[in-house]
């Protein structure tokens, strides 16, 4: 029986949507093959919440017309992880992205930077686009302050409204040629975004705001691929709190590059840059060197790593 290498466009309830590799860039329905795992459960894969997620490349075989078995998934590139709290594994959103566009608003819901800091860990390897949606409306000086420091971060940034066509048209200049996903908090105007790119019909469904907890309310529910003329788009479900994947907590700072230089200083090896002696990174801290709040966003995302049960370390 052949078997073909394919890429998973959309999964719910242990059936994966695949498309034959070579024809990704068409991403034509009638050449979608309706999958599962063969087996129930994949080899080599396993202390996951998800065996399989959206951009997955997987080797498969074709039993009935258009049906099939996933026989092995194939090395990720990188992938968007995040810690399952009721399940107690890591997550996986999204894999093998050419870039990943973390959607935040100025205001409704307020922009948040440390949901924004704990994206940015989840998306590790990833090239990353952080996008400040509905920036026509007013925003804090302090958190322009703090938007703005990504980008002398050397993280690339664009701001823009979903209702003005003219930031829409700059966007796709950012997608071409490229397979991009959409991730975000509720309520920031991700799907509104992909809705715009895919020409203004509400191929996503969008919420309202929750005014009593200014957060939004979840409408897309599980990953999905389109075809966006020379581009693949992906819109993710949103979502109200995040935390970072389980993994060494010596990594967590790989994913702050104002640490990395101070880091090779630092006294311990490796260093946690908490409570160590002589620790370089709290001594840029000291001088200036490294916005406090960031810092104080690492502290938190190294406390809920390190307090997790010993048997997920």
């Amino acid at each position: 029986m052949q078997t073909y290498t394919g890429v998973v466009t959309r999964g719910i309830n242990n059936i994966y949507s695949v498309i034959p590799f070579d024809e990704l860039k068409l991403l034509s329905a009638e050449r979608l093959f309706e999958c599962r795992i063969k087996g129930k459960v994949l080899q080599g894969v396993d202390d996951t919440y998800n065996p399989l997620a959206v951009g997955d490349k997987v080797e498969f075989t074709v039993h009935h017309k258009g049906e099939g078995l996933i026989t092995s998934r194939l090395e990720r590139i990188n992938s968007f992880e995040r810690w399952n709290a009721k399940r107690e594994m890591n997550q996986t959103l999204v894999a093998n992205m050419d870039q990943i566009l973390i959607i935040t608003s100025s205001d409704d819901p307020p922009f948040r930077p440390r949901f924004l800091d704990r994206a940015i860990v989840c998306a590790a390897n990833t090239p990353l686009l952080l996008v400040l949606n509905k920036c026509d409306l007013p925003m804090r000086e302090d958190m322009i302050e703090r938007f703005e420091h990504y980008k002398a971060l050397g993280y690339q940034t664009f701001a823009m409204s979903a209702f003005d066509e003219e930031g829409i048209v700059a966007l796709r200049e950012h997608l071409k040629g490229k397979v991009s996903a959409f991730i975000g908090q509720s309520g920031v105007g991700k799907s509104t975004i992909v809705n715009a790119l895919l020409g203004g019909e509400e191929v996503q469904k969008v919420g309202q705001i929750s005014h009593k907890y200014q957060r939004g309310r979840h409408t897309t529910n599980h990953a999905v691929m389109f075809n966006l003329d020379d581009s693949i788009i992906v819109d993710t479900p949103g979502m109200r709190e995040i935390l970072v994947p389980h993994n060494d907590p010596v990594l967590l700072g790989h994913s702050f590059p104002e640490f990395r230089e101070p880091s090779q200083k630092c006294s311990f090896q490796p260093c946690l840059h908490y409570h160590e002696p002589d620790c370089h990174v709290k001594i840029a801290l000291e001088k200036g060197e490294i916005h406090s709040d960031r810092y104080e966003s690492y502290l938190r995302m190294l406390d809920s790593i390190t307090q997790r049960p010993k048997e997920w370390e």
